[in-house]
């Protein structure tokens, strides 16, 4: 496997200016010189399952810009459903780490797992290589290595966040993990043509490749106008037919055939 550092995190993290990328930096330090070992730890020991856990870290921390939420955490203050049964509690259980460990419960239970005083001092989740250990750890009680094994971005998405918040950047950042660390996804066969109106993997090939071009393509799986109007942008500069219909040559000339 490509060397787990701060290198490889550095290729899929967004580029920052200024207080954000000395941030950024820090953490990026902190985390990289302990990131082989700790995977290890966890089992998170391919490279399918470094590029999820790796993916999902970077949206959560902000791109790893942080290991503390933005917010006040006063949105929590007496949450019961967090543990949070104290005056005050809301503020000093903020989410923290590469994973936002959030709620005195939360810290209480991750405390206990991990053999730390999370709840007398809160603030050594945000510490960059005590994240990594919470995080993974977080990882391990959700069975998520099991579900980056099926490459299942969504399922994993879902038990981190409860819902899909952020799949986009979260699937920008598994793209680049992936080519990081130098895995390869076979392209889905694609269909003679596909037309305004198609759906599904072929059409995300299809888009995944136009964006590979510079166009501007969500890779959402559904044939819309703006992918019909980035397949005649295209079948211009290669002097195809521009009707906006990817058949066997518009596909070839973009490498799905």
């Amino acid at each position: 496997m490509i060397a787990l550092d701060a290198a490889l995190m550095r290729q899929i993290a967004p580029t920052y200016s200024g207080d954000k990328a000395t941030a950024q930096a820090a953490i990026i330090n902190g985390v990289g010189a302990v990131l082989k070992a700790t995977l290890d730890c966890y089992q998170i020991n391919t490279a399918l399952r470094a590029a999820h856990l790796l993916a999902q870290t970077c949206h959560e921390s902000a791109g790893f810009a942080t290991t503390v939420e933005y917010a006040s955490g006063e949105a929590y203050e007496g949450r019961a459903d967090l543990g949070n049964t104290q005056p005050g509690d809301g503020v000093r259980y903020k989410g923290r780490g590469l994973i936002q460990l959030t709620g005195r419960a939360n810290y209480a239970a991750y405390g206990k797992i991990l053999g730390l005083d999370l709840v007398g001092h809160p603030e050594l989740a945000a510490d960059p290589p005590t994240s990594l250990v919470v995080a993974c750890e977080y990882w391990k009680q959700r069975g998520l290595n099991a579900f980056a094994d099926q490459d299942d971005i969504e399922t994993i998405t879902r038990r981190i966040n409860g819902g899909l918040n952020g799949i986009d950047d979260r699937r920008d950042r598994l793209a680049r993990a992936k080519a990081a660390l130098g895995l390869t996804a076979a392209a889905p066969a694609a269909p003679a043509v596909l037309r305004q109106g198609g759906s599904g993997p072929a059409v995300v090939a299809l888009q995944t490749a136009l964006a590979a071009q510079g166009y501007p393509v969500t890779a959402d799986g559904s044939f819309g106008r703006g992918t019909e109007a980035a397949v005649r942008q295209f079948q211009q500069s290669q002097g195809l037919s521009a009707d906006g219909v990817a058949g066997r040559q518009t596909l070839s000339a973009l490498g799905l055939s």
